[in-house]
């Protein structure tokens, strides 16, 4: 793994509300304890077989992430949403509502959309990954911003199911 890599995955994990990561990978493995009022943790060790250059560590400052507001205008409120389908994020990454700055969003607030219907991309370690909706109906609340940091298993849309 290179340090380049391991600086990627400490931010991604400072970003998020993550407290603990493990990753291994070829005998390499990285785990990142995080605190509240002590700076990022980050272990790592190979297996000795494999010793071939020192081990790096590196800590970073935490860095809280603020709660990002809705950008839809329309609210639903709880009651609502307990009859909604939520399409959640598969991993960790960056939402993008668009494939590209300039095109237009994949879903917003009234689309209609297919199990097969892309709604956004989230980008996690440079991989754009496709989210498909997962269910047919209509989309009533966009929960992310473009461009905001997403975790595994956090809502990203409400989706009122046909």
């Amino acid at each position: 793994m290179k340090v380049q890599e391991i600086r990627e995955l400490i931010k991604l994990i400072d970003d998020s509300s993550i407290e603990e990561f493990e990753y291994e990978n070829d005998g390499a493995k990285v785990l990142m304890k995080k605190k509240t009022d002590a700076p990022t943790q980050v272990i790592t060790t190979v297996v000795p077989e494999q010793v071939q250059a020192p081990l790096v560590q590196q800590t970073q400052p935490v860095v809280q992430a603020a709660p990002a507001a809705s950008p839809s205008s329309e609210t639903v409120t709880i009651d609502e949403t307990a009859n909604l389908h939520k399409i959640v994020s598969p991993m960790v990454g960056t939402f993008y509502s668009a494939s590209s700055p300039d095109a237009e969003a994949f879903a917003k607030v009234g689309s209609k959309v297919n199990e097969d219907s892309v709604v956004c991309i989230v980008e996690a370690m440079k991989l754009f990954n496709e989210i498909e909706a997962d269910v047919k109906g209509e989309i009533v609340e966009v929960l992310a911003q473009n461009g905001q940091l997403v975790e595994y298993g956090q809502p990203l849309f409400l989706v009122k199911a046909d």
